[in-house]
């Protein structure tokens, strides 16, 4: 399946900082077909450095997507049944208006005079964006990571015009050490020289910054088992220490390559700008609890959390789930096995996809009853 990056163009936005963004340019794909009665639409939230090429093959580098092992024809999110979106969140860099976007007003990149943006921004311009599309209510929205809580502000902004919720290995607001590993990342790009406070699009990059702090954030997504299986204390090429400060060791070189291959597909000052966004989050802000958030939401929820996720660990889900029952909300709970760490929800195919699939098979015989 080839697909194609469309971008729509919205006249403004308000943020919740009180700026006003104009005009405003969204990225998505999409999968499937919207069937007659606009019943069968699934919007996709993406990770942190994901993007809108959630499936099928990239029409324009030839790469498949990012969860394409859970959505296509057959699969976890069929796209012979479901119509599926997804698109880049405000504030990145494949697409929709970002930190490197011209500002209109200047000719020049927004750079760190982008506004501050919230999960909750990211959430309106997908509103904006499936209001375009012609869909008034969506059978469910789905994500991990980041995703997970943009598929919970969904639920919390907009009650009636989503069926279903599934936050995967997500949470309702950032915990203190989550919190601190995303400040690490965003100090090491402010540190590299070359960033020059935000101004160095058409200069060099702040590649070595970036680099780090994406070694930092990959291994958050592994777990203890995963990279002792991958790598061990292996040494690369060689039998012994040579005592120098080279990637001597399998593990060193591997988060190398990670940091040097992120540098070339992503914005160093959207890394600072989603990350805060991330850490400013917290679905039971302006309310008197997390239960008292979801007292207006009307969606089932289907929460699932893996057991080797330490960067977000099952209780984060499990407060999610109790504050949902608590409003007597329609929740299923699944903590899946796993060694993979946080990237699981990315890897673990098979068994998300029976729950999945089950899951939005009963989703949709109720709103089509």
């Amino acid at each position: 399946m080839i697909v194609e990056t469309q971008t729509v163009r919205f006249e403004s936005i308000s943020l919740d900082s009180g700026a006003t963004l104009q005009p405003v340019d969204c990225a998505y794909q999409t999968y499937g077909t919207l069937n007659d009665g606009r019943t069968n639409g699934i919007l996709i939230t993406h990770a942190f450095s994901g993007d809108s090429h959630a499936a099928g093959i990239s029409q324009e580098d030839g790469k498949a997507g990012w969860w394409d092992n859970m959505i296509g024809p057959g699969k976890a999110f069929d796209t012979d049944k479901y119509f599926v979106i997804c698109s880049n969140v405000l504030g990145g860099c494949r697409g929709t208006t970002g930190p490197s976007s011209l500002n209109p007003a200047t000719g020049e990149p927004y750079a760190m005079t982008f506004p501050v943006v919230t999960i909750q921004d990211m959430v309106r311009l997908q509103k904006m964006l499936i209001d375009h599309l012609g869909i008034q209510r969506l059978l469910c929205v789905a994500g991990g990571s980041m995703g997970g809580m943009q598929a919970l502000a969904w639920a919390v902004m907009y009650p009636d015009a989503v069926a279903a919720v599934m936050p995967i290995a997500a949470t309702s607001r950032h915990s203190a050490q989550q919190i601190a590993f995303n400040e690490v990342g965003r100090q090491s790009i402010m540190s590299d020289p070359d960033w020059l406070n935000g101004n160095y699009y058409g200069k060099t990059k702040p590649k070595r910054g970036l680099a780090v702090a994406r070694m930092v954030g990959h291994i958050t997504y592994m777990s203890d088992d995963s990279m002792k299986h991958k790598f061990g204390r292996r040494l690369r090429e060689k039998n012994q220490f040579d005592f120098d400060f080279s990637a001597e060791f399998e593990v060193e070189s591997y988060l190398r390559y990670r940091g040097s291959q992120f540098v070339d597909r992503f914005d160093a000052n959207s890394y600072l700008y989603i990350t805060k966004a991330m850490d400013y989050f917290d679905v039971a802000a302006g309310h008197p609890s997390l239960g008292a958030a979801f007292e207006k939401t009307k969606a089932r929820f289907l929460v699932i959390s893996f057991t080797s996720d330490w960067l977000y660990p099952t209780y984060q889900s499990l407060e999610v789930v109790s504050a949902l029952r608590g409003r007597n909300r329609d929740v299923a709970y699944c903590e899946l096995r796993s060694t993979y760490g946080h990237d699981a929800f990315l890897v673990e195919v098979e068994e998300q996809t029976d729950i999945v699939r089950g899951f939005l098979a009963s989703t949709f015989r109720q709103v089509s009853a």
